[in-house]
């Protein structure tokens, strides 16, 4: 078995120093896993094993933050091997991670987490993504250490304290003076202390110190009155683990478990409970002190930084994805378009032709609303009066909801206008509306109400910065919203509708929309009654100002020739098509460098339509150099990309196209 050393102290992401860390590698093939080990060595140890077999073996011996499986293996497969990891109780918990250069299917990623991955590589790996992802589970694992040793040293401390105190009690008994202090004192911390007797059945104490009726909202004299009522509320998924816990302490002397429990209000509560036997002078068993600890804000906390995680990580992928999918439908839609002007098609072959634009456009919009969610599509606020937002909107639907649905559109004047991007806000209230509609399947009616908001009216979570704010609240009376997935309807592709009827980004881009133009979203919903969701946004008392509409058609330019530059193929092939069928003559050169070296052999051009991302030097660059030669040229920039890459350019100097380009938004340009 190979296995990489390494220092019995490490570092942390934050560089204190901490107990070690490892992580386990299993691949059959050693240079992969020498080059893994060599990736991942300066966050932890890292354990190098060639077989499923000897993972486990090794996972006997020890713990790790987090496993690195490759897929296909000899013997024993990845598969396998991580069936096997998470039937044992004391493994079951460590995060997987596949590895695979094959089998990229969607069948074998859902077989993957459907055998407890928390996700999936693809080879070869890259470096910074690989470090990046188990960075997360080696400090989570890192922090579960800290948790544990602080419960530990909490728990010796309170052993300690129970054997004072009850020596205490024994002895000065007429100090009942300070055993009314210590219990005040009790009373005011989080916790519940707890006497129970050494056999009982079904499971009561006969004594308790703190306030149990505020962590659960049950008094002592109600849990004594009904005895299974502790039982009866722990959450059915910890239920038979916390019972043969309970069944085990009689033997061990001790009792350890956290668990789920349902308070009066419905809520479940994360509880850790814990007791140790106690005994007389002579060493018989008495009864069973224990403490019951309130750590929900923990575990909600561990939650939001697990959720922080997976969505900055969205965020991140979201910038190449978009790049990729942009050049690609730039092409296709180019393609299609060019198609379409030199041939002649038949019916069946325009139905065809048809269905691949709406697939492609489709595939644009979908681009578009991961920009959103990811809070890196370009936003142009301006003031927008809510009278003529509800008339542009109300002309959206008019078709689109049928006849069961109406909408009672509430916009008085607020002397206030709301300072957003206009277009975006349309199709974030569309949505909204939308989803409204498909909660009521039976029909009913939708309310848009948009009202001034005070600062004092702000919930006290994540507080808004101070200023004035309008809110758009839109109301259902529908099926509503269960409070588990309240939370969980505004992550990425996560849909409570039927499948085929939602992509789970809808609400994913409204609430990245509010969050970049400064806002917030608010959901409250109760099921069977309905929900509203309120669109918080920033206000401005400046008047909306009313442009005229441009003509549909671009007048004319003085532009007759291009120099198009692009690292694409594709792209570069399928624009220069759509320009010369626009009467352009075009000269396309793949990279900087050319285009620059065609200036200085003398090339004539209008017009200079550049890629930005470029490798060498990038378009910015290009136009630069090529503006130093030629100050009167015209140019602008090509896209793809939906992150901030553009963000040093300026705007008003370099006009900007997002691919795919709209060719009539580029002969508007023209003609300006």
């Amino acid at each position: 078995m190979l296995q990489k050393k390494a220092n019995a102290v490490t570092k942390s992401a934050r560089g204190k120093p901490r107990e070690k860390v490892r992580i386990l590698l299993v691949d059959d093939d050693e240079r992969n896993l020498l080059a893994l080990s060599e990736v991942l060595d300066d966050l932890a140890e890292v354990v190098c094993v060639t077989s499923g077999r000897d993972a486990l073996r090794t996972l006997l011996k020890g713990d790790f933050a987090v496993i690195l499986l490759d897929v296909f293996m000899p013997g024993m497969d990845g598969y396998e091997t991580a069936s096997l990891i998470r039937k044992r109780q004391q493994t079951a918990r460590i995060p997987i991670i596949f590895v695979s250069a094959v089998n990229k299917e969607t069948e074998h990623l859902m077989k993957g987490y459907a055998m407890g991955a928390v996700d999936y590589v693809f080879k070869p790996v890259d470096p910074v993504m690989l470090k990046s992802k188990v960075s997360v589970f080696v400090d989570l694992y890192d922090m579960r250490l800290q948790v544990e040793r602080k419960s530990q040293a909490e728990q010796r401390l309170r052993d300690e304290n129970y054997r004072a105190e009850i020596e205490k009690l024994r002895i000065e008994r007429e100090l009942q003076a300070s055993r009314t202090r210590q219990e005040a004192i009790i009373q005011s911390l989080p916790i519940i202390l707890y006497l129970e007797p050494h056999r009982t059945e079904p499971r009561c104490p006969a004594f308790v110190s703190g306030d149990l009726e505020a962590m659960t909202g049950y008094s002592f004299e109600a849990v004594r009155a009904n005895p299974t009522l502790w039982q009866e509320r722990i959450h059915p998924d910890d239920r038979d683990r916390v019972l043969a816990a309970l069944e085990e302490r009689a033997s061990s002397g001790r009792f350890s478990a956290e668990y789920r429990w349902q308070a009066f209000d419905g809520t479940y509560r994360h509880f850790h409970d814990q007791a140790v036997l106690l005994r007389d002078t002579e060493g018989k068993p008495l009864e069973f002190a224990g403490t019951l600890l309130d750590v929900t804000t923990q575990r909600r906390l561990e939650e939001q930084l697990v959720q922080a995680g997976k969505m900055e990580a969205i965020g991140q992928l979201t910038g190449g994805v978009a790049h990729d999918f942009n050049n690609l439908l730039a092409a296709v839609l180019g393609g299609i378009h060019v198609l379409e002007r030199r041939l002649t098609l038949g019916d069946r072959e325009r139905l065809i032709v048809d269905q691949m634009r709406h697939a492609a456009e489709h595939g644009a919009e979908l681009v578009r609303r991961m920009m959103a969610f990811a809070r890196k599509q370009d936003l142009s606020p301006a003031s927008v009066d809510p009278a003529s937002l509800c008339v542009s909107v109300a002309g959206l639907v008019e078709h689109t909801l049928g006849g069961t649905i109406r909408v009672d559109w509430r916009c008085p004047a607020t002397g206030s206008n709301l300072f957003v991007d206009k277009s975006q806000l349309e199709l974030a209230l569309l949505n909204l509306i939308l989803n409204a509609r498909d909660a009521m399947p039976n029909g009913g009616e939708v309310t848009v109400e948009i009202s001034e908001l005070a600062q004092s009216d702000l919930r006290d979570e994540d507080p808004l910065p101070p200023g004035h704010y309008l809110c758009i609240r839109v109301t259902d009376a529908g099926s509503g919203i269960a409070q588990a997935d309240i939370e969980k309807i505004t992550q990425p592709f996560y849909t409570t509708k039927e499948a085929g009827k939602g992509t789970g980004l809808g609400l994913s881009m409204v609430l990245g929309f509010v969050q970049q133009s400064g806002g917030r979203l608010q959901v409250t919903s109760t099921v069977g009654r309905g929900t509203t969701i309120e669109m918080i946004l920033p206000s401005t008392p400046q008047p909306e100002i009313k442009c005229l509409k441009a003509e549909s058609v671009p007048g004319p330019t003085t532009v007759r020739s291009i120099l198009l530059v692009d690292d694409d193929d594709a792209v570069r092939t399928v624009v220069g098509e759509q320009l010369r069928e626009l009467g352009f003559d075009v000269v396309a050169t793949a990279d900087g460098a050319s285009a620059i070296s065609a200036v200085d052999e003398g090339v004539e051009f209008d017009l200079l339509l550049s890629d930005f991302a470029m490798p060498g030097i990038n378009g910015v660059q290009t136009i630069n150099r090529i503006k130093s030669l030629r100050p009167e040229i015209r140019s602008a920039l090509m896209t793809g990309y939906a992150d901030d890459r553009l963000s040093a350019i300026d705007r008003e100097a370099i006009t900007v196209f997002r691919k795919p380009i709209d060719m009539n938004e580029l002969l508007g340009f023209l003609a300006t």
